[in-house]
Formats: structure tokens, C-alpha cells, sequence
């Protein structure tokens, strides 16, 4: 349903049987992991402005792998990153 790099990759599918008997699938929700789990490959300060997008493409060379970033800074808005000129924001190695 999601590709390997996707955050929901991992995420156990589940299929709801509605009365009518129509199949629904969904997936159960996603917590958060423990950023001191986080490998760190790199650390990153934050200047005028920049997107985590854009840094995240700099660092794991994918854009879309911000949330990488944000669960290794334990950050739900991935705004608030970058936000702050001069913080320093940990790049975590990429775990498949």
C-alpha cells in the first residue's frame, strides 16, 4: 500500500467490515519513535530561509524523507524546524 520510504510502510493494515458489508481498509496509527533512537549522520543549523525539504534533500538526498528529520528532533510540525535561525537540527542515518 505505501513504498518502503513511506512513514507508514511499517504500519500494520487493518480491514473493517462495514454493515453492509463493504470492505474498508485502513492502517492503525503511527507513533512517534523515541528520538534518542535516532543514528545521528550529521548536524544542521538552521539559516535564513531555508525549508526542511530542502535541507532533508541536502542530507538523505530525498525531500520527502522530512519526517525523518522531525521524528529524530521530536517535532510534529515540520515548520517549527526551521523556524528558528541557528538551530541545530539532528540528520538521522535512514532506517529501513
Amino acid at each position: 500500500m505505501f513504498e518502503y520510504t513511506s512513514r507508514y510502510y511499517a504500519i500494520e493494515q487493518v480491514i473493517s467490515v462495514a454493515p453492509d458489508g463493504r470492505e474498508m481498509i485502513f492502517i492503525r496509527r503511527r507513533f512517534l519513535p523515541d528520538p534518542a533512537s535516532a543514528v545521528p549522520i550529521a548536524e544542521h543549523t538552521v539559516t535564513q530561509g531555508e525549508r526542511l525539504d530542502q535541507i532533508t534533500a541536502r542530507y538523505l538526498t530525498d525531500p520527502e524523507q522530512f519526517w525523518r528529520v522531525c521524528d529524530a528532533n521530536n517535532a510534529m510540525n515540520p515548520e517549527e524546524l526551521t523556524s528558528e535561525i541557528g538551530r541545530k537540527l539532528l540528520i538521522p542515518l535512514p532506517q529501513f
